[in-house]
């Protein structure tokens, strides 16, 4: 979505856009955001998408994704809370897109099923369009790959877990903590996903909630129900074995273990290689890939930032196709990307991680006309953040803050994130308290 919108930015400008088809294989955009009620496979037999689930809520400040040609004020005509429920951060990625003819640049229900070089130039793309089982192969000058990468789980084995006689599911196949209700749960990991998770589990009235870490516990300040626990080694039946000798028995496990940069439609030799991390090797300016021209990845970097990132990233991408922006000879692309892979290892604390891909998305606004926006005010904000969760994990939703776009100071719900248990748009945006369940 980000990259239509720059094309069709660039479109308003009276720049000569190309043909720009965009292959989506969900039935409506928003990658992501698309809550479904399924799990494993969609209508149409294919890996679902989405990895979001009931009272989901952004675990992040609104203020920190906000799209800089389109404010939440503009959105919504009034100020709302910095941590709004999925439906409404939906509505808002909409909402920019909506009414502006993008649809037609989109080819709904339609799977890339394989992208492999033209021998004289450009790339052949067969794809599928999935209600009525059709395929056709296009060739094309360009190709941008822009799938995401927390759709496809990585799974680890662990002794014994195949004889635990409750459910064990994925964070992507989870899709609500009611069932956990005075439920003794063990969540294996110990970033956002296990974190939200298992402080969902305990808002619906889980019994008990356990993290199991591999490295480090993430170390809030967790309520008596809510502890931190070495990796487990072993099941047997119900009892979990951790590896600092304890044992405990649990009803069900949730895998909140991380995801996997995958592109089945690519070649061996066309794939991006590479774990979560702030600057992929081999992506000059962080989305053109190195040793195939024409070739672009977004969204491909560990996120502090997201919209705006991915915004800044649309926007250079755009340019590079339109040749408005030169890709520089080998060297020098080499010589960049090694610049920026230098300082990534040299990171040694929180601000510096921030900071980094900050100075990364100014570098990329630099480049082009995406509006420049405050980006070390959005640093604070994320810093802000990150100790309004140690001082407390349980309240750090109810926080507010100034929009760094328009200035506009955020607004409290009308009812603590603890006991917000209608997620819904229609709840969300009301003036009225909503009453507790």
């Amino acid at each position: 979505m980000a990259q239509l919108r720059g094309f069709a930015s660039a479109a308003a400008q009276g720049a000569d856009i190309p043909e720009v088809v965009c292959f989506e294989k969900q039935s409506q955009w928003g990658g992501q955001w698309n809550f479904t009620w399924r799990t494993g496979m969609d209508e149409h037999s294919e890996p679902v998408h989405s990895s979001m689930y009931r009272h989901l809520w952004s675990n992040g400040p609104k203020e920190c994704l906000e799209f800089a040609d389109y404010s939440f004020d503009e959105h919504f005509g009034r100020p709302i809370s910095s941590y709004p429920p999925r439906a409404v951060l939906w509505d808002y990625i909409n909402g920019r897109v909506e009414g502006t003819g993008l649809r037609d640049w989109v080819r709904f229900s339609t799977a890339v099923r394989t992208v492999t070089p033209h021998p004289i130039s450009g790339f052949l793309v067969t794809s599928e369009h999935l209600p009525s089982q059709s395929e056709s192969t296009e060739h094309f000058d360009d190709v941008v790959v822009a799938t995401g990468h927390f759709s496809f789980p990585h799974v680890p084995a662990f002794e014994g877990i195949e004889s635990f006689p409750g459910p064990v599911m994925h964070a992507h196949d989870f899709r609500g903590a009611e069932e956990l209700a005075d439920k003794d749960v063990l969540v294996i990991g110990s970033s956002y996903s296990a974190e939200d998770i298992g402080i969902q589990a305990h808002k619906l009235g889980a019994a008990s909630v356990v993290f199991s870490y591999r490295t480090e516990p993430m170390g809030f300040g967790w309520p008596a129900s809510l502890e931190e626990w070495p990796l487990v080694r072993r099941f047997q039946g119900r009892t979990a074995y951790f590896r600092d000798g304890r044992t405990r028995g649990f009803d069900a496990v949730i895998l909140a273990t991380g995801y996997r940069h995958h592109f089945p439609f690519l070649p061996q030799e066309l794939r991006l290689r590479t774990a979560n991390t702030l600057y992929p090797d081999r992506l000059y300016k962080g989305v053109a890939a190195e040793e195939t021209p024409h070739l672009y990845f977004l969204g491909m970097q560990d996120q502090w930032f997201t919209f705006n990132m991915f915004d800044a990233q649309a926007w250079l991408v755009r340019d590079m196709i339109l040749d408005r922006f030169a890709i520089p000879a080998a060297e020098v692309r080499r010589r960049d990307i090694q610049r920026w892979l230098n300082r990534m290892h040299a990171i040694e604390t929180v601000r510096e991680d921030v900071e980094f891909q900050a100075d990364y998305i100014r570098d990329l606004i630099e480049l082009t006309d995406y509006p420049m926006f405050d980006l070390d005010a959005v640093v604070e904000i994320f810093l802000e953040w990150k100790h309004d969760k140690q001082a407390d994990i349980l309240t750090y939703r109810d926080r507010c803050y100034r929009s760094v776009m328009t200035q506009t100071e955020a607004v409290p719900h009308h009812t603590p994130w603890i006991e917000a248990l209608d997620d819904s748009s229609a709840a969300y945006l009301s003036t009225a308290e909503v009453p507790v369940a």
